[in-house]
C-alpha cells in the first residue's frame, strides 16, 4: 500500500490488471459468429434488442440487458450503496475506488446467480451493467453531473479507468461483468431538450475535451460496453453518428466490444432529431452507425423485411455478433462454469463491503471551512443541537441507487456514538456546537431537467442567519449535500466550519461524525469549481469551452477545483523536473517532498498541472495530469514521483490532432491549483 501511495505511476499500476486477453475475445467472437450462422436474419434482429428472447436450440437464455451500477447494484434490492460518483471523486483515490469496483462487482455477479436460480430474466437482473458515467461536469446547471466524476478530463478518465477495470475484473477468459461508458458523447444537458438536441463542435474541442474522459477507458480500460447518447453531435444523432461510433470509436481508438443506445434514443432518430422520416430509416441508420443494442424496438420495424428478404442479413450480424460475444465473455451463454458462479447471498452488503463505503464516504468529505472549531472535542462538549436533512436517507444514497439494510444518518450516527449518555437535542439551534444539515437531495438538482440558479434554499440560509444573530459566539458547524455546485458565499459567512458530504452512501453519517469528532482528517478536493452564481458562464446551451471550468475561465471563483482543508498542514520542497527521449517521445518526470508540518496525522492529494509555453496556442490555463494521495504522520516527509507521457504536454489543433510546441513548460505541484492553493511549487522544462 505505501508503494501506491508514493507515487502516481504505482498508483496507476494498481489499476492494470490483467483482464481478458485480445486471443479469448477473438475466439468468443468467433463462436458468436458460428452462433450467428446458425440464426435466421429475424432471431439475429431479436437478440440486437434490450429484452433478448432465448433460442434453446443454441443455448441462448433470454437475457435482459439493461442494469445500474452506478455507486453500487441499483435498483434490485439490498446492496451497498457507496458515495455518489461525484463523492468518489472527490477522494481523488483510486485504490479505494478500486475496492469500490471490486465489491460492486462481487454483488452483481452474487445479486445474478440468486435472480438466475430463480428463473428471473427481468430488468436488473444481468451483468451488463451500464456504469460509469464520463460525461464532463462542463456547467453547473447541469442536473445530472453528480453521476459523474467531475469537470476534469484527466481526472474523470483514471477514475473511470479503474472503476471499469474494478467491475470487469482480472480474469483471462471471463468479464466478472461487462461495464459500459456512457453517454457517449458531448453529453451534459439540457435534460428536458436531450431527446432533440444537438451540439455544432469543431474538432478541436471533441478532442480536447468532450471525448478525452472516454477515450481511456477504451484503449486501456478495454472497457465492453459504450452507451450512445439521446443527443446529436454536428446534426447526427449520437447513436446513428458513423464518424463518433465508427471512425473514432472502433477505427481510431480499437474499441472491440459492443455499443449500446440510451432507453428510447433509437426512437429519437426519426420521432425528434427528424434525422430521417421513418423507424425503419432510423433502425437502418443506427445499425450503419454502428449501434449494436436497441433499447426501444426501433430494430424490430425491420423484422418483417428480414424475414422476407427485402433487407440484407448483413445489416444485423454484426451487431449480433459483438453482442453474443460480450455474452460468451460473461458465461451467459452454453451454461459455462466461471470463476464467480459460487456467491450469493452471502456476499451482498457484508460488514467488509460496508467498511470500505464508510472508507470511501470518509475520504470524500471535502473541508471548505474551518476557524478552528474543528474537530469537537466530544468529551467536552455537553449540549448538541442539529436541525434540518438530518434524517433524511434522500441525501445518503443519491439517485440510480440501491437499498441498504441500515442506512445511518447523520442524526443516528451521533446516537449510535456519543451513547445513550449524551442526547441529540434535535430540531433544535440551541446548544454548545450547532450542527445545520443543509443542502441539496437529488430531486432538487433535477433528473429530466437542470438546475435554474445554483442558490441554497431559502430557508436554510434564514434559519443559519437566524442561529448567528441569536448565538453570534456560538460554534456552529454546516453540513452540505448535494452534488453539484453551490453558492455557499453566506453559509461560509455564517457558520464556522463548512463540511460537504456529497451524498456520501449508507454509511455517511458515520463518515460525517467520525469527521467531526476528529477520527477522520478530512482531506477530499473539490472535482468541479464551486462559482458565487452563474452571471459569468456562458449560455448553459453553448458547448463552446472558454469561460467553462477550471481549464478555461477564472471567473467568479468562491471554492476553485482541487480545493480542500485539513486538520494539519502541509509543505513541499525539491521539486524536480527531468525528461527522458526525444522529441515527441519525450516522458517527464516531476518528483517533490511532501512534508506534514502540522501536529496530526493525515492525508494529502498531491496534484500536478501543467502549463503550456506562452505562444502556443493552447487555451487551457493549465490542466491536470497527475495526482495522488498520500498519507503522512506529524513530521513526516515522502516523495511523490509523476511520469507523464508525451501527449499529456500537448496541445490540440483544430483537426483534433495533437502536437508538441516547443518552448518552455511549467509544472506545478502541490496541495492545489495555482493561483489558489499557497503550498504549489514549480519548475519549468524546455523543449
Amino acid at each position: 500500500m505505501k508503494k501506491i501511495l508514493l507515487t502516481a505511476t504505482a498508483a496507476l499500476a494498481a489499476t492494470q490488471l490483467i483482464a481478458v486477453t485480445d486471443a479469448r475475445r477473438e475466439e468468443c467472437r468467433a463462436k458468436a459468429r458460428e452462433l450467428v450462422a446458425k440464426l435466421s436474419p429475424a432471431n439475429c434482429e431479436r437478440l440486437s434488442n434490450g429484452g433478448s428472447p432465448e433460442i434453446k436450440e443454441l443455448g441462448i437464455p433470454r437475457y435482459s440487458w439493461w442494469n445500474e451500477a452506478l455507486h453500487g447494484i441499483a435498483r434490485c434490492g439490498l446492496a451497498t450503496v457507496f458515495p455518489q460518483a461525484i463523492g468518489r471523486a472527490a477522494t481523488f483515490d483510486l485504490a479505494v475506488e478500486k475496492e469500490v469496483a471490486d465489491i460492486i462487482a462481487i454483488e452483481a455477479r452474487a445479486k445474478h446467480n440468486l435472480f438466475r436460480a430463480k428463473g428471473a430474466t427481468d430488468l436488473y437482473t444481468g451483468l451488463t451493467l451500464w456504469s460509469p458515467n464520463v460525461n464532463l461536469f462542463r456547467d453547473p446547471r447541469w442536473g445530472r453531473g453528480h453521476e459523474t466524476f467531475g469537470e476534469d478530463p484527466y481526472l474523470t478518465g483514471r477514475m473511470g479507468v479503474t472503476f471499469v477495470k474494478g467491475l470487469q475484473g482480472d480474469d483471462p477468459n471471463y468479464l466478472m461483468t461487462s461495464a459500459c461508458a456512457k453517454h457517449y458523447a458531448v453529453h451534459s444537458g439540457p435534460e428536458a431538450k436531450r431527446h432533440e438536441f444537438n451540439v455544432n463542435i469543431d474538432k478541436r474541442d471533441l478532442y480536447e475535451y468532450y471525448l478525452a474522459s472516454f477515450k481511456p477507458l477504451v484503449t486501456e480500460a478495454k472497457v465492453d460496453s459504450v452507451m450512445g447518447a439521446y443527443s446529436a453531435v454536428n446534426g447526427v444523432p449520437c447513436c446513428a453518428n458513423k464518424f463518433l461510433l465508427r471512425d473514432v470509436l472502433r477505427d481510431e481508438w480499437g474499441f472491440k466490444g459492443h455499443v449500446v443506445s440510451d432507453v428510447g434514443a433509437c426512437s429519437d432518430v426519426w420521432r425528434n432529431h427528424k434525422y430521417v422520416k421513418t423507424d425503419k430509416e432510423a433502425a437502418l441508420a443506427c445499425l450503419e452507425g454502428g449501434l449494436d443494442l436497441c433499447n426501444d424496438g426501433t430494430y424490430g420495424s425491420i423484422r418483417g423485411d428480414l424475414e422476407k428478404g427485402k433487407i440484407d442479413r448483413k445489416v444485423v450480424e454484426e451487431a449480433t455478433v459483438n453482442l453474443l460475444a460480450t455474452r460468451l465473455l460473461l458465461g451467459n451463454i452454453g451454461g459455462e462454469k466461471t470463476p464467480w458462479d459460487g456467491l450469493g447471498e452471502k456476499d451482498i452488503a457484508t460488514p467488509e463491503h460496508l467498511a470500505v463505503s464508510l472508507k470511501c464516504a470518509e475520504k470524500s468529505i471535502v473541508l471548505l471551512k474551518n476557524n478552528g472549531v474543528l474537530p469537537i472535542d466530544m468529551a467536552k462538549t455537553k449540549r448538541i443541537a442539529m436541525w434540518g436533512r438530518h434524517k433524511e436517507e434522500g441525501v445518503l444514497l443519491g439517485n440510480y441507487n440501491g437499498l441498504p439494510a441500515d442506512p445511518v444518518s447523520i442524526y443516528r450516527a451521533f446516537l449510535r456514538e456519543l451513547g445513550p449518555g449524551k442526547g441529540i437535542e434535535e430540531n433544535s439551534h440551541n446548544g454548545d456546537v450547532v450542527i445545520a444539515c443543509i443542502g441539496l437531495t437529488p430531486g432538487d438538482e433535477g433528473e429530466g431537467g437542470d438546475k435554474k440558479h445554483i442558490n441554497l434554499r431559502d430557508d436554510q440560509l434564514k434559519q443559519l442567519r437566524k442561529d448567528r444573530k441569536e448565538h453570534p459566539n456560538g460554534k456552529i458547524v454546516a453540513v452540505v449535500y448535494g452534488g453539484s455546485c453551490m453558492d455557499l458565499r453566506e453559509v461560509s459567512e455564517l457558520c464556522d466550519a463548512v463540511l460537504l458530504a456529497w451524498y456520501p452512501g449508507d454509511q455517511g453519517g458515520t463518515a460525517i461524525y467520525r469527521t467531526i469528532a476528529g477520527l477522520n482528517n478530512p482531506a477530499g478536493r473539490l472535482p468541479i469549481t464551486f462559482y458565487g452564481d452563474t452571471t459569468k458562464l456562458p449560455d448553459f446551451e453553448d458547448y463552446k469551452l472558454p469561460g467553462r471550468t477550471y481549464l478555461y475561465g477564472t471567473e467568479n471563483v468562491v471554492y476553485p477545483f482541487g480545493y480542500g482543508l485539513s486538520y494539519t498542514t502541509f509543505a513541499y520542497a525539491n521539486v524536480e523536473v527531468k525528461a527522458k527521449g526525444e522529441g515527441e517521445q519525450r516522458t517527464v518526470k516531476v518528483s517533490v517532498a511532501v512534508k506534514n508540518s502540522g501536529k496530526v496525522a493525515g492525508d494529502e492529494v498531491v496534484q500536478l498541472y501543467v502549463r503550456s509555453p506562452k505562444g502556443s496556442g493552447d487555451r487551457r490555463i493549465h490542466h491536470l495530469e497527475g495526482f495522488t494521495r498520500v498519507s503522512l504522520k506529524p513530521g513526516e516527509t515522502k516523495t511523490v514521483s509523476f511520469t507523464l507521457k508525451p501527449e499529456q504536454l500537448m496541445q490540440f489543433g483544430m483537426d483534433g490532432k495533437q502536437s508538441l510546441a516547443k518552448g518552455s513548460y511549467t509544472f506545478f505541484v502541490g496541495g492545489g491549483q495555482p493561483g489558489y492553493a499557497e503550498n504549489v511549487k514549480n519548475a519549468q522544462l524546455t523543449f
